[in-house]
């Protein structure tokens, strides 16, 4: 069993990247693979809304690396995607990121890519607008019928650099709670699969938009 671990930030080994870090040695204490996927710094266009994933299959955008994302996401069993707070929210690489990739997989008819796979955001700040970061990348998960997990406290780490979020000790505590309940979770979920229990049955989607003639 593996699981992604997304760095959102433009920081390679910066606040978020430590408190994932922490994660990952957590998840291999409990016998669970890990990748970090790094967001870097190269430019990203936010999604267009132009619906042409659901003829070409992927993102009609192909300059820089959300395409070959999708690609690799098929082969992990679980996602913790990570962010730092600008201006009260998640960062703009992350979200214009998950956008497309969440959109392209769902309308290309490969929402199973996330779909029933368990996920969890965390957060990075040097003081606040954690809560509302992880209430929006919270979202990803509660459309895509991703079980959510959590740690014992709100996923976030305090910090203006990784040596400050390493004296956080309550929120470094708690990326390890959250990998371990990961951890139980993918443990269980193979365990069900073992022994015959199927995923739930799907329905065709109905659109609706309140609109009445």
């Amino acid at each position: 069993m593996k699981v992604l671990l997304f760095n959102g930030s433009p920081h390679k080994n910066g606040c978020t990247y430590t408190a994932l870090e922490e994660i990952s040695k957590t998840l291999k204490e409990e016998g669970i693979e890990s990748e970090i996927y790094q967001i870097g710094v190269k430019s990203l266009t936010p999604c267009r809304g132009c619906g042409a994933c659901s003829k070409l299959g992927k993102c009609v955008i192909g300059d820089d690396d959300v395409n070959n994302f999708i690609e690799i996401a098929k082969d992990f069993d679980g996602f913790i995607f990570g962010s730092p707070v600008h201006y009260g929210s998640a960062c703009g690489g992350i979200t214009a990121f998950l956008d497309r990739a969440f959109f392209a997989a769902f309308m290309s008819g490969r929402e199973d890519i996330f779909s029933h796979k368990p996920g969890a955001a965390i957060v990075s700040a040097r003081r606040s607008g954690t809560t509302a970061a992880l209430d929006q990348l919270n979202k990803y998960f509660a459309i895509t019928e991703m079980p959510m997990i959590s740690g014992r406290y709100w996923n976030m780490v305090h910090g203006a650099v990784p040596d400050e979020v390493k004296q956080d000790l309550e929120g470094m505590q708690n990326m390890r709670i959250l990998a371990r309940n990961m951890a139980w979770f993918l443990k269980l979920k193979q365990a069900g699969e073992s022994l015959g229990v199927k995923l739930p049955q799907k329905e065709e989607i109905v659109f609706t938009n309140f609109i009445r003639a």
